[in-house]
């Protein structure tokens, strides 16, 4: 199974009418089992992407190759959880076959096993993460995408929620795509980290992690982290040079 990605581009119109460039460029594929994380800077379009990825946006120039009858488990940056169903009716309602033993199972793994009859408003927003984890994997999803999945929380908690993450990837061959932009979970949980560029997006290098996550070595995350930081900053600084490049003399002068 395999993610096939060649966005030429995209574009939306805002209120004027006038047209702006999201993406230009974007290319790279993904496996079956492997672990791609999207890094990029806020507002460069890491979202927007996501929707093309997952089939909910068609609006593009280029293509998304998927393999047919693909199961698509999606985690986006709010829990989006139905107040008026408990936690294990949210889960069901998207995995109605699931069986107790798997479902029992999964919960134990998100710690979720004492709020399966509580409801979104009796939880924390840790807590409802986790429920819409369990709701991705459910489905046991050939294709998992994460929205920001770690967003808001505190460090302890996002540091608990990421081995559980990890410990679910890893017990599944599932094609897992997450966008983050915090460079501890893109090292932690990734194989290959895709750097992003501002908008118009495209990938400013590709960095393959080849040691296993559960063997990776805080000295060795942390060499990795050094670098990554070291190219977005070259890659922020080539964006902001460009852009000032574009400034003719006088609109400088009336700035």
């Amino acid at each position: 199974m395999r993610l096939e990605v060649d966005i030429t581009s995209k574009e939306y119109r805002n209120a004027a009418g006038e047209r702006h460039a999201v993406i230009s460029g974007l290319k790279f594929t993904l496996g079956t089992g492997e672990v791609g994380v999207l890094v990029g800077p806020s507002g460069c379009g890491k979202s927007t992407m996501l929707r093309i990825f997952a089939g909910l946006d068609h609006d593009y120039q280029g293509h998304v190759s998927r393999p047919p009858g693909v199961r698509i488990g999606m985690v986006f940056q709010e829990p989006r959880l139905l107040p008026w169903r408990s936690v294990e009716q949210n889960v069901r309602l998207v995995a109605p076959l699931v069986d107790e033993a798997r479902l029992s199972a999964l919960f134990a793994i998100l710690e979720l096993g004492e709020h399966r009859n509580h409801f979104p408003g009796e939880l924390s927003l840790g807590l409802a993460r986790r429920v819409a984890l369990a709701r991705a994997f459910a489905i046991e999803p050939d294709f998992l995408i994460l929205d920001e999945p770690l967003a808001s929380l505190d460090q302890a908690l996002a540091a608990r929620l990421r081995e559980q993450i990890a410990m679910l990837v890893d017990s599944r061959s599932v094609m897992t795509l997450l966008v983050s932009h915090d460079i501890d979970d893109a090292v932690r949980l990734g194989d290959r980290v895709f750097l992003l560029s501002p908008r118009p997006t495209h990938i400013v290098a590709e960095l393959p992690i080849p040691t296993p996550r559960g063997a990776r070595s805080e000295a060795g995350i942390a060499a990795i982290k050094a670098d990554i930081a070291q190219r977005m900053t070259a890659t922020a600084l080539e964006s902001a040079n460009v852009t000032m490049a574009r400034i003719s003399p006088r609109e400088a002068r009336e700035d």
